[in-house]
């Protein structure tokens, strides 16, 4: 569904981040945990982690405890708020790359949905400019599907047409 909600796109970009190399289905199981210890993704509190914090998150086991993944979701944090503070919010932000209204894609299998498209690539590459890291082209676009800004529910899914009202 479109998303319009900065909290919870600092949520989908941390829980990518964290999913890169592993299933999905993996993080998911995790995000109760990951809400507890990133503070419900507040990134006003988590830019503030420093190496204790660090060293809490390394040893939870509700999480993925990589410390590069970690460390860049602190960073993140600080990336984020700045895009808010210079375009208002993150929303405003991310939908300003696609005019505001969702990409409805038709596809008719799953087969044919691609890992990345030049707008993931476009918007790579400006938040890596803004300092974001482990955001690359293939995890920003699996982002804009899980943040409704790119519909890519097949045409025969109740949620393809769920999506688009």
């Amino acid at each position: 569904m479109p998303l319009h909600d900065d909290i919870r796109f600092f949520e989908l970009l941390c829980l990518e981040g964290a999913q890169a190399g592993l299933s999905w289905l993996t993080v998911l199981r995790k995000r109760e945990a990951y809400r507890k210890a990133y503070r419900n993704f507040d990134p006003q509190r988590v830019v503030l982690f420093g190496e204790n914090d660090i060293g809490e998150l390394l040893s939870n086991p509700g999480i993925i405890r990589n410390r590069r993944k970690i460390e860049s979701s602190i960073r993140n944090a600080g990336c984020f708020l700045k895009v808010c503070e210079e375009a208002g919010s993150f929303d405003a932000y991310i939908w300003d790359f696609v005019d505001g209204a969702p990409i409805v894609n038709r596809w008719q299998k799953s087969s044919e949905i691609p890992a990345v498209t030049p707008l993931a690539e476009t918007i790579s590459r400006d938040m890596k400019k803004r300092g974001f890291n482990y955001i690359g082209p293939t995890i920003v676009y699996a982002f804009l599907q899980s943040s409704g800004v790119v519909n890519d529910h097949i045409v025969g899914c109740f949620r393809h047409t769920e999506c688009i009202k």
